[in-house]
């Protein structure tokens, strides 16, 4: 500490140096030290220090008193708090000193301690002192009005306060507001600006009334209109008031908008320009209010960007029509056009601030796409002829926009009626593509860079939202995109920007319409190869790529000769490939345009494809490229013109085989795709040297830790038997242990288990290997015979008894012979007393997947074994008896399906277990095969829907459904019948029955459901508890699974939906459980239901919920049961990222229960699993706050300010944050990061 004192003391008396360099010198190592965490200043340092910088704040030299301000930042941080505040005066003081350059100094420093005081959360008494001193002496400043550049300073300085630490002024804002409001009418229009800009940042924390007071203020000198300047002025402040706080200013718009749209008939441009700013700006953050003036304002917009009063464009199109003009006309046109750039004309801004407001309009409504392609689009495309260079900037910007919000919605959930309305837009657009281009032809022309990047931009998003619009068009496009790229004055944006479009157009159009212009457009492509900028020569070898495929489209027939141009794509390109030095895309790019255009045009090559495929061998052996080389690799070897691999082979395969055991997992894909094409196509060349090095690394490949590649191994494997049926027998023993392992975990399932089938059948079938039926049986279900037995070591997953009787039945289906005593032995299994639950499991699970394609018919024991097993102790016998039995029946419906039935009649106590066989043969049977049963399951199912077992009218609703799937049109007009049942229990199974014939694929009945479901989803009003709440599930499963059955019932259904969301005191009942009591709420369930099904909508049909409302709701279940607080984190945490504007509009209401939740304790003596059950509810609150600190402006809110700055201060809470926000970020980082 002492060596500190002794160090700084020394520094302190250089600066009283009379050498300006001395005391620079001195001034810069005294920020050195104070910029060390480790500095600690004793009290009589810190005076010495803070006095001597203050001193040089007053130096004769600039640059020391620029040091001097640079260390009061870590300063501030370093001494104690009356010596901050002994800066913060004497700053103040020197910024109303009459020497103009101490002024400026002092207003740099204090904006330096601004931005270095702790922020507010942080709990630390300086600032907010330090705030309130600062406060009071600028509000002074302004005041006086003597000064302007006081003034201004001041302001400024306020603003930055405001902007970073306006929740600490709260008791300053009246003062501070009354201070800034006379500033809005100076007489100096600089003070007006700054004003309107300290306003705007006052706005985000003051209170409600306070925010009430000033935009009164502000209507009531709107209306008043004193001076345009003025007026100018005001517009101004509210744009301003609203960017910065739009959920605010939502409820006085109904005021604002008559006035702001008045002044836009004023005579005035620039009052007419602040009036769109407003209004662009109303559109951005108030989107619920503006809903209702939008049209108003889309026709104001339109009529102001034709605002051109000094112009007159219809000249230049009578000169469009007349295009026999000379050179000189040209110039005098160009003379003209000069004449009127006025630097007095201000109407382009007017004109500027209508395509933005356009712009914010089309970008936020995308449910208004139709009406714009009708009324916008049109009168767009009328003004790309614009003649400011800026304004034609911001139209093209807008028509961009408007095609973005075409494009399709990449959704899992497309609904028919938006694919409906998508379609009609397209029709529109693809009307007007004639004009477009017509309107743009001109433009590529241009000299203006700027007009032809933004032609390119529009038209390359034409191309993407509509492949194939310009089919007729290429023809006036080609001179643009050739003299684009030729132009020597095309910078090397506009180079890529055309070369990108050429690109999409190339991908998305038919290749033929290019033929004719391929002489034109090839040459300056390939000059582009060559181009020194790695970014040009990347998008030219994409385009190069596209070509080598258009000048020869292998797929079908083409009369176009390609040899012309075949040396020049193959040199240009190999010079590209050959080099070392150059950029890593351009490399990759090389490689896969070289591997198209041997593919396309491998025949024309002749002796220069060898020394070409030696290359992509150099390129396999080198880390950096040989993913890429080995996609080029696949796709030469899969072309239709058999290119010669063969002198490749003998050291590629080895390497690709090496490539199996990396560690890239998307390498390990790409080797194996490349493997088996190989082996499809060039079989009679692969040795079987080259064939061992693969299959040696293919058992570690087989693992269930990535079930992909397992899969694309198998299949591989499989195509290598087929080929090459001898090489199994050298692998068999290694991979068939990796595949038992395999079958037998609880992973397997769906492609991976359909490739070992596929497998094992065609090991069966070739019999090379010494791996037989009767072999791979025995090894497929040793371990189950093993199980029961009390020195088994494990106990198999239900799982891999389904995915060994699979393989079982693939099995038996190619081996019929062998399959008939397999079958015999397996009910001989199931029979024996002495066989295991195991055993027998399997055997019913096999004797199912057998009878499913198989008729059993030869087995005559089968049904009374299966009956008898219905009464085994075991519940995992009885389920696969049922399985067994329903799917038994459907390879012999014949026989089987009447003794079910007459089984179901007459045997209650095995009524469930039957049903669950009927629901299986009704799933996997055809409409034909069933036919002649229908009127009897129907029968018999209604006869059972009002059994009291839950569990029974489940299956039976199942059954009812899927019965309905097989014939909608008479089945579901039945189902809508017993609706008007009286009995409860038969509403609700019926209900149940519709969710049953929903799914997310298309089906028959969708257009036959979409009629009716409103009937059944009336349900929802139903007097009966239980059926409300099916009715809430099937409700669900139709908004997940198909949105469009239910989207145009919103406006019906929503009212009702909410209504289940509140809590019911009439069914909140208390039950006595011996001396304890306790309280159980009936309507718990129907809740959390109805909850779930506002969850569902948040994703499936957001544009059709008031976000507002639903808000309403969301904030009540935060306050509700433990289940379903949880369910509403998770919805605020969605929202967030789906509308934080609105979120940000209901904050403060959001933020008290998650508040309450966060604060509240459990009581000390509860069980453990109250406790688990808080820290729960917890974490998830601190989730949903994490998420809403990711809402723009979110922490401009005091609320939420004032949150945070509680957890902080709480050690636990705290942690618990912490560890939340980096869970959150690293779920985050999973998502963005490239999974290869």
């Amino acid at each position: 500490m002492a060596s500190m004192s002794y160090h700084i003391s020394n520094l302190l008396e250089k600066m009283t140096s009379t050498d300006k360099d001395f005391r620079f010198m001195a001034t810069n190592d005294l920020m050195m030290e104070l910029q060390k965490d480790s500095i600690k200043l004793d009290e009589d340092s810190e005076k010495k220090v803070v006095k001597m910088l203050l001193k040089l704040l007053e130096d004769k030299n600039g640059e020391v008193q620029n040091l001097a301000v640079k260390c009061l930042g870590p300063l501030v941080n370093k001494v104690k708090e009356y010596q901050v505040e002994t800066i913060v005066d004497a700053l103040c003081t020197n910024m109303l000193s009459e020497k103009e350059q101490l002024r400026d100094i002092s207003s740099i420093g204090l904006k330096t301690v601004i931005s270095e005081l702790p922020p507010s959360s942080s709990g630390s008494s300086v600032t907010a002192n330090v705030c309130k001193k600062i406060t009071a002496q600028l509000t002074g400043a302004i005041a006086k009005q003597e000064d302007v550049s006081a003034q201004l300073e001041a302001l400024d300085i306020l603003s930055d306060m405001l902007s970073r630490l306006g929740g600490t002024l709260l008791s300053f804002h009246p003062s501070i507001l009354n201070c800034i409001l006379p500033q809005l009418t100076s007489s100096r229009l600089a003070v007006r600006k700054r004003a309107i800009i300290a306003l705007s940042q006052l706005v985000v924390t003051c209170s409600p009334t306070l925010f009430g007071e000033l935009m009164e203020h502000l209507l009531a000198e709107l209306k008043k209109n004193e001076s345009t300047s003025t007026t100018r002025t005001f517009i101004q402040c509210i744009a301003a008031i609203s960017r910065q706080a739009g959920h605010r200013t939502g409820e006085y718009l109904e005021k604002i908008i008559p006035l702001v749209t008045r002044y836009c008939d004023v005579e005035d441009d620039e009052l007419r320009e602040y009036c769109f700013q407003a209004f662009e700006s109303f559109v951005r953050r108030c989107p619920k209010e503006m809903s209702t003036h939008l049209l108003s304002v889309i026709a104001l917009s339109l009529k102001y960007i034709t605002y051109d009063p000094n112009y007159n464009y219809d000249h230049e199109e009578d000169e469009d029509e007349d295009m026999m003009e000379t050179e000189n006309e040209e110039e005098e046109e160009q003379e003209s056009e000069d004449e009127y750039s006025d630097d007095d004309d201000m109407s382009w801004k007017v004109r500027r601030a209508s395509v933005k407001c356009l712009d914010a309009i089309i970008s936020t409504r995308h449910d208004m796409v139709q009406e714009f392609y009708k009324t916008v689009s049109p009168a767009l495309i009328s003004r790309f002829k614009e003649r400011e260079e800026n304004v034609r900037a911001d139209i093209f910007h807008a028509y961009i926009s408007l095609l973005r919000q075409t494009r399709p919605i990449q959704t899992w959930l497309k609904s028919s009626d938006s694919s409906r309305k998508e379609e009609l837009q397209l029709v529109i657009l693809q009307n007007q593509v004639l004009s477009i281009i017509k309107a743009l032809h001109k433009q590529l022309k241009e000299k203006s860079i700027k007009s032809r990047q933004g032609c390119f931009c529009l038209l390359t998003e034409l191309a993407n939202v509509l492949p194939g619009a310009l089919t007729d068009h290429v023809p006036s496009l080609v001179p643009g995109i050739v003299y684009s790229l030729t132009d020597k004055s095309s910078s090397s944006n506009m180079k890529i920007d055309t070369l990108s479009f050429l690109y999409i157009i190339l991908s998305n159009h038919p290749p033929e319409i290019f033929h004719p212009h391929v002489k034109a457009l090839l040459p300056p492509v390939v000059v582009c190869i060559g181009d020194p900028f790695y970014k040009i020569t990347s998008e030219a070898l994409l385009v190069t790529q596209q070509f080598a495929k258009i000048i020869r489209p292998l797929e079908k027939a083409s009369s176009f000769d390609a040899k012309p141009y075949v040396n020049d794509l193959f040199s240009s390109t190999l010079k590209r490939l050959k080099a070392a030095d150059i950029d890593q895309e351009v490399k990759e790019r090389a490689i896969s345009c070289m591997g198209q255009i041997i593919y396309s045009l491998g025949d024309y090559l002749s002796t220069d494809l060898q020394p070409t495929l030696q290359i992509f061998l150099e390129r396999l052996k080198n880390e950096i490229t040989r993913l890429t080389t080995v996609k080029a690799l696949t796709l030469i070897a899969g072309s239709p013109l058999r290119i010669d691999l063969r002198p490749l082979l003998a050291e590629g395969v080895p390497i690709l085989a090496s490539f199996l055991r990396k560690n890239q997992r998307a390498l390990k894909l790409s080797t194996l795709a490349a493997l088996e094409i190989l082996i499809k196509n060039y079989s009679d060349s692969l040795k079987p040297v080259m064939i061992e090095s693969v299959l040696a690394e293919l058992p570690s490949l087989i693992q269930e830790n990535d079930m992909h590649i397992s899969q694309v191994a198998i299949s591989f494997l499989t195509s290598l038997a087929k080929v090459y049926p001898s090489s199994m027998s050298k692998v068999s023993s290694s991979v068939l242990a990796e595949l038992y392992n395999l079958v037998h975990s609880p992973l397997l399932q769906g492609g991976t288990l359909g490739a070992i089938l596929e497998f094992f059948q065609v090991l069966v079938i070739t019999k090379t290997s010494n791996m037989g039926y009767t072999e791979l049986l025995k090894q497929l279900t040793a371990p189950f015979h093993s199980a029961g037995k009390s020195s088994s070591p494990s106990v198999l997953h239900k799982q891999a008894y389904y995915s060994v009787a699979k393989c079982i039945a693939a099995l038996s289906s190619v081996c019929p012979n062998e399959a008939t005593s397999v079958v015999h032995q397996f009910t001989v299994d199931v029979k024996s007393s002495k066989s295991t639950d195991a055993v027998r499991v399997l055997a019913f699970l096999s004797l199912a997947e057998i009878g499913r394609t198989t008729n059993l018919g030869t087995e005559r024991e089968l049904k009374a074994v299966i009956l008898q097993a219905f009464s085994s102790p075991s519940e995992e016998v009885k389920s696969a008896a049922s399985y067994a039995l329903g799917n038994i029946s459907i390879g012999n419906l014949a026989e089987y399906m009447p003794f079910m039935i007459k089984e179901i009649g007459s045997q209650p106590k095995r009524q469930y277990l039957l049903l669950h066989s009927l629901k299986e043969v009704i799933s996997s049977s055809s409409a034909d095969g069933l036919k002649p049963y229908v009127e009897d399951i129907w029968a018999l199912l209604f006869k059972h829907c009002e059994c009291v077992e839950e569990g029974t009218r489940s299956v039976v609703a199942e059954c009812l459904g899927k019965l309905t799937l097989l014939t909608p049109s008479q089945l579901l007009p039945r189902l809508k019948k017993q609706l008007s049942s009286g009995s409860p229990y038969a509403r609700s199974t019926v209900v149940t029955a519709i969710k049953f014939t929903i799914s997310d694929q298309p089906q028959a009945i969708d257009p036959l459901l979409k009629n009716c479901i409103g009937d059944f989803l009336k349900t929802l009003q139903d007097s009966d508890l239980n059926v409300r709440r099916v009715s809430l599930v099937m409700f669900n499963s139709a908004a997940h699974n198909k949105p469009s059955l239910i989207r145009d019932l919103l406006d019906q259904l929503l009212p009702h939906l909410y209504n289940e969301t509140k809590i019911r005191k009439e069914l909140i009942r208390e039950v006595e459980m011996g001396p304890f009591k306790h309280t159980v709420d009936d309507g718990l369930d129907v809740r959390k239901a109805a909850f779930e099904c506002m969850y569902t909508l948040l994703d499936s049909c957001l544009d059709r919920l008031d976000i507002y409302e639903y808000l309403n709701h969301v904030e009540d279940g935060l306050k509700d049961h433990y289940d379903i607080r949880m369910l509403t984190f998770i919805m605020l945490a969605r929202l967030s990222v789906l509308c934080p504007s609105a979120v940000l509009h209901k904050l403060d209401r959001l933020i008290e229960p998650l508040k309450a939740t966060c604060t509240t304790k459990v009581k000390a003596g509860s069980v453990k699993q109250e406790f688990e059950k808080q820290d729960e509810l917890k974490r998830s609150a601190m989730r949903a706050v994490a998420a809403l600190l990711t809402v723009p402006e979110v922490e401009k809110s005091p609320v939420m300010a004032e949150f945070i700055s509680q957890i902080r201060a709480n050690a636990e809470m705290a942690t618990l944050f912490e560890n939340v926000q980096k869970d959150s970020s690293a779920a985050f980082g999973a998502e963005v990061m490239d999974v290869s």
